[in-house]
């Protein structure tokens, strides 16, 4: 049951909500991705001056005991050999030995499409019973047949990124739990580093969040949980979708505060920005090794490109985002 303290997603929102719905058609499944076209990947491409690349995945499975900095119940990633030397030494494998002499390794493993560095599909999130451009919440429904993320995986990601960096900004390696900031601080935070987030932009937010995974114990990671981030606001909102920012990432699991601390609203942003904008949003990246690079020669805004696992129906998918200065 609700509670019945905290307001429903259509109170906080209020009538008429910043919407994308039906802007490129009413079969679009794809959303803030439209603004991302030849155009759009050339001005990103204009940004490489030294040709250095930076990947921006956090490892998968990389401490058994430890696991990985997942959203909390979600399961951890169980990778296991089945095929090595010692199986084929033990002859387990199943299989004549290859002709020629050739063995091999093979492993296998079972994770959740949103457990590491991913993409959300837009159809990954709603209220009222509708998803991403109005398709019924049904479409989601044993798979999604609407709005999932292979459309977003099919066309790829392409385009000028900038890296706004919240917590060097405001003089912390990692924001605190529950520490927010608005579009304002985010501009704020550009100037002072003396970089412009133009129209089409991937918009990159750097709190430290994940990268403090690898120095906390997951006790303390988890305790109280409350992640900084973005907080909502209908003037935000209309600030995205009026400098139709195509992308937002951060290096937290979730995008934004957890809960906002003056509705009590979990996650109202994953419906503003998904379901009515169409935003996408990439989620879990590890970003202190970029940051590092852009502070010590003073240019924030890079090409930025991804694809997401081409996984049918799914509701998001792992990525290793490549960026390019």
């Amino acid at each position: 049951m609700r509670d019945t303290n905290v307001p429903s997603l259509a109170e906080l929102f209020g009538p008429n909500p910043p919407t994308n719905w039906g802007k490129w058609g009413a079969e679009d499944e794809i959303g803030t991705l439209n603004y991302l076209g030849p155009e759009e990947a050339l001005k990103g491409v204009a940004e490489v001056k030294t040709g250095k690349s930076y990947t921006l995945q956090i490892q998968m499975g990389w401490d058994d005991e430890r696991g990985d900095p997942v959203w909390p119940g979600r399961p951890q990633i169980e990778r296991k050999n089945v095929r090595d030397a010692e199986v084929w030494a033990k002859g387990e494998t199943g299989l004549d030995p290859y002709p020629g002499g050739l063995t091999d390794a093979d492993d296998v493993a079972t994770i959740s499409l949103q457990g590491s560095t991913q993409y959300d599909a837009l159809g990954h999130t709603w209220y009222d019973d509708q998803i991403w451009n109005g398709y019924d919440s049904q479409t989601t429904a044993g798979a999604l047949s609407k709005a999932s993320i292979l459309p977003i995986a099919e066309h790829g990601i392409v385009g000028r990124g900038v890296l706004i960096d919240m917590a060097r900004h405001r003089g912390k390696d990692v924001l605190d739990k529950g520490e927010t900031f608005t579009h304002e601080d985010v501009l704020a935070a550009a100037e002072a580093q003396g970089v412009e987030i133009k129209p089409r932009d991937v918009l990159v937010i750097r709190t430290g969040f994940i990268g403090s995974w690898y120095s906390r114990q997951p006790e303390e990671f988890f305790a109280d949980f409350i992640e900084p981030g973005l907080t909502y606001s209908r003037e935000l909102v209309e600030w995205f979708r009026s400098m139709e920012i195509a992308n937002l990432v951060t290096d937290t699991i979730a995008n934004e505060v957890t809960t906002d601390p003056e509705s009590g609203v979990l996650l109202p942003l994953h419906a503003a920005f998904l379901r009515n904008l169409g935003l996408l949003m990439t989620e879990m990246t590890i970003l202190d090794e970029l940051a590092d690079a852009c502070a010590a020669d003073g240019r924030w805004s890079f090409l930025y490109t991804a694809a997401p696992l081409k996984v049918v129906g799914g509701t998001g998918a792992p990525v290793n985002p490549v960026v390019v200065r």
